[in-house]
This record gives structure tokens, sequence and C-alpha cells, in this order.
């Protein structure tokens, strides 16, 4: 990843007096031993970590699977399954060691044949894999426990791209569960990480048990963000699904779970004042950055002059404001694809986004638009509906014949992995994943089987000089170049950049501050 981690505030603790639970409170179950219950931002539904950018996947990949580097707080990355690594003078040839005694949850040791094969399957499906592709010449294994890669010219981001927390993380697994096909899913959920995904107990809707790997072999070195070594504490990770958030914030008071991932806004005032939680307040780009996707496949969208229309129906705080987040945790205004207080923070082409209903209904009227239905995806009780609700409004005041379809997240990755059948859908994002043309989910993959399928070679190009730019202002020159183009290509429209505070039971401790959820320190 270009640039590093940013300014992580400290954790704020509650200090006031506790609140009594609702006494319709469903009961959730608790397991015996050393278990921590947590509701995190949505269900674990696509459990395949390649083949999706969805945050909530990346997060039950970290905990079943690993990766051959990692990435620590403040950006830097480091070996995690590699044990040592060289690379020639002319930067073509690379070699990697793996750690002794690393295995799967099968018993089966890792090989590097396996590494091979996860990344020889991963590549294709990610942004910065098909720059490494581009890049590479050959890759195989020498042995049982190195390999090698060798380079058609230099690629300077080969460890930040083994290394990177970014969806789709380069996950390892093992050769013989890998599908043939490309885009067919696992079968079978095994890693080689600190927990063990419980297939026996998981409950569609409802459960999801992750168990300690007893036979995992951490890094010598303190845990720090993904990286280091990965001690589990506890016997199992009980993933609950609760789908109303306020029921999900009375069971957090009432001690019936433990960690709740994103707090409603509007109980932040009850949870803030009970001394049993402590509050995990979050910046920078541990931030979160909102989009409408835009559909460039099919409908409406597929003309660019229309997508430029909608930069004039998106006030960021009106939305924000909208949602109900508190000013301290929203920036008020960010026009910034690679998100505010970040290196590559930039305001190029941002003249475009000045918002005006009436200036948006007089370009409509220039366009091919004629009242064709403009779907719009949401996910119903979700901050993005709101979002949603809000745009939509405008953009009938404009002339659009909005039709918005509500339905869960699962829906949405279905039905947007599609090129017909919607034309835009509101959702956010991780910062981390967004600070960086290289990453940026709706700029990275431009020309790429991605849904909302942008594409522009201009783009493509800029990308390749953004990749291979000697140094941090040779990056930040080019970032500007790339805002600009993606200000009139209109891949998405950034509807804010926010924070959802975490909450947690004070038993827990060693939590690490992140928007990403880790429990492999947490004790209890």
């Amino acid at each position: 990843m270009i640039g590093g981690r940013l300014n992580r505030r400290e954790m704020i603790a509650s200090a006031a007096a506790g609140l009594a639970a609702s006494a319709a409170l469903p009961r959730v179950a608790r397991a015996a031993g050393k278990s921590v219950t947590a509701v995190l931002e949505s269900e674990v539904v696509i459990v395949d970590p390649h083949v999706t950018t969805a945050a909530i996947t990346r997060t039950f990949g970290y905990h079943i699977f690993d990766t051959l580097f990692s990435m620590d707080a403040k950006g830097a990355i480091h070996p995690q399954m590699v044990d040592s690594f060289h690379t020639s003078a002319d930067q073509l040839a690379w070699d990697f060691t793996l750690r002794p005694g690393l295995a799967f949850h099968d018993g089966t040791p890792v090989t590097a044949a396996d590494c091979v094969a996860s990344l020889r399957r991963w590549a294709p499906l990610d942004s910065l894999g098909r720059m490494l592709l581009g890049a590479m010449d050959t890759m195989a294994a020498k042995d049982a426990g190195s390999f090698s890669i060798a380079l058609k010219r230099p690629f300077p981001l080969m460890l930040d791209v083994l290394g990177k927390p970014n969806a789709a993380v380069p996950f390892i697994m093992p050769e013989r569960i890998i599908p043939a096909g490309r885009g067919e899913r696992i079968k079978e959920i095994v890693g080689s990480g600190p927990f063990v995904f419980d297939a026996a107990r998981w409950r569609t809707g409802d459960t999801m048990v992750l168990t300690r790997n007893g036979h995992y072999v951490p890094r010598a070195e303190p845990a720090d963000f993904v990286s280091g070594g990965k001690k589990v504490l506890i016997d199992e990770l009980v993933l609950k699904t609760i789908h109303d958030d306020s029921t999900s914030a009375s069971a957090l008071i009432a001690g019936e779970i433990d960690y709740m991932q994103y707090l409603p806004f509007d109980w932040l005032g009850k949870l803030e004042g009970n001394n049993d939680l402590a509050i995990m307040s979050l910046s920078g780009v541990d931030m979160f950055q909102g989009n409408f996707r835009l559909n460039h496949a099919s409908g409406p969208f597929a003309d660019p002059d229309v997508r430029r229309v909608m930069w004039q129906l998106v006030d960021q705080d009106e939305i924000m404001q909208a949602i109900g987040i508190p000013d301290r945790y929203r920036v008020k205004t960010c026009p910034s694809f690679w998100m505010c207080d970040t290196p590559l923070q930039s305001s190029a082409g941002a003249e475009a986004a000045r918002f005006s209903v009436d200036g948006a209904r007089q370009a409509l009227a220039r366009t091919s638009y004629r009242g064709e239905p403009v779907i719009m995806m949401q996910v119903a009780g979700s901050i993005s509906q709101t979002a949603g609700d809000v745009l939509a409004d405008h953009m009938k005041n404009a002339g659009f014949n909005v039709q918005p379809e509500m339905m869960d997240w699962g829906t949405v990755l279905a039905r947007r992995a599609k090129r017909e059948g919607w034309s835009l859908f509101p959702v956010y994002s991780n910062g981390i994943d967004m600070d960086s043309p290289l990453t940026h989910f709706y700029v990275a993959n431009n020309c790429a089987d991605y849904p909302g399928w942008s594409c522009d070679a201009g783009m493509t190009k800029l990308l390749e000089d953004f990749a291979n730019a000697p140094d941090m202002a040779a990056r930040r020159k080019i970032g500007d170049e790339i805002q600009v183009a993606a200000y009139k290509l209109t891949p998405s429209v950034m509807w804010g950049q926010f924070a959802r505070p975490a909450g947690y039971r004070k038993r827990l401790n060693n939590m690490i501050v992140s928007a990403f959820p880790m429990f492999w320190q947490v004790t209890v």
C-alpha cells in the first residue's frame, strides 16, 4: 500500500452511570469457557475471501487464513508466513522461504505449492494482483518450503502487494481446495490462521463459531494491526447475527454480547454513559468513505454525461446530518477520492462537485436521459439507506425516475455482480481500502470485471504511472491527475467520510484500536 496508516486516536472509555437492559431483549446464549460473543457489521455471507471485496469477508478471512506478509499500524510491511526472502540486485528475481511448522487446520503442512496456487488464484481477481501478474514472468515452488517469482521488469510494490490488507487479501489456502474454474468458490473452509471455522455449528442468519487453533504457531513479535504474533487467548469467538442495531446495542448494555462493531449513532449518548462499556473512536484511514457506485455497463449511467450530473446532487454534510453522525465522528465535506487526513488527500477536479439541484436539472436536460428507471439498490435499515434516501429525493427533483429497491447486503452482493438490473447503490468502505488509487475499489478496478464496470484507457495508463512513481512527491502529482480523470469518469460519487465507533464490554482486554475487528490478542 502507498502511504501509511495515520493518527489512531486513543480509546474513549465511558465514565457515567450504567443503564438497565430492556426487558424485551432476546437472550443470546453464551458458551462455556473463555468465549467472546460479537455482533459484526453484517452476517458473513461469502466465506471465500478471494472472490469478494466485502469487508465482512476480509474480517472472517484474517481470523481463518494467514498471509505471506502483513502490515503493521504504521503501514510497514513485515514477513508473516514467510521466514526469510531475498531479491536480486536487478530486482527481477525473488526467493521466499516459509516459516517452519506452518500447518493447515486439517493437519497438513503448508507448502510452497499451496502458496503459489493461492497467489495464482487470487491475483487475477484483484487490481494489485493483476499488476503483479503483468510484471511477472514465472512463479514456481522450488521445494516444499520455498518458492520463487521471476519478473520481466522490476515491480517495486512486490512486498506491498503480498502484504496488503486491502480486499481482496492474498490469503493462503490449501491447493487441494482451490476450484479448477475461475470464479468458482471454495467448498471447504480450511486455512492456517489462528482460528478454525466450526462448520457444524454454523447457523445461517443466526450464529457462526470460530474456535482457537491449538496448533497455530504465532510469530514471536507482538501483534500489531494485522501483523506479528496472533496469540489466541480465548477458546472461541461467537459471531452473532442481529439485524436490528437497537437490539444489538441493548444486548451490549445487558452483557448478552461483548462487542458491537458499529454502534448506532442515536445510541451513543446511552452507550458512552455506561461504566461497563468502552467506546473505540477512530480517525484517518480508520474512518470510512461513503460512495454511490454507478453502473457503467447498462441503464442511464452508461452515458458519462448523465453520470456527471450526479456530482451536483450530493451534499455530504446534509447526508451525514440526516444519518445522525455527530460532528466529532465525521469530516464535514471531503472532496478527495483518496480520503482526507491521508498522504494523498487532494481537491483536484473537485470543482465538479458543486451541489445544485437546479443546475443538475438543467444539465440532465442536455443529456440523453429520457426518464428511464434508475434502480437504486439499498440495504434496508442501514445508514447507507438513509444516504440513498437523501440522494433519491434530490434526483427526483432534478428529473430522474428513481426506483429504490430494499434488500439485505447479501442480495446487493449478488445483484451487483450482474451487468443489468441495477443503476446504483450506496455503500461505505474502510478508509484503508480507499486512500490510494491502487486500492480504491472504484478507481483501481478500472477496465476490470468488477461490479460497475467503469473503464477509461487514460486511467489505466495513469494507474501504471502511479505504481511506477519513484517517490511520494511523484505519487501525489499523479494522484491529482488520476482524481481529475475520476471526476470526469465518475465511477462513484462520494457521500462522506466518517467514523463508526465500536463498543465492547470492559471484560475484554487488549483490544487493538482499528476499524478491523481482531480477536486473536483479546483476553477475558
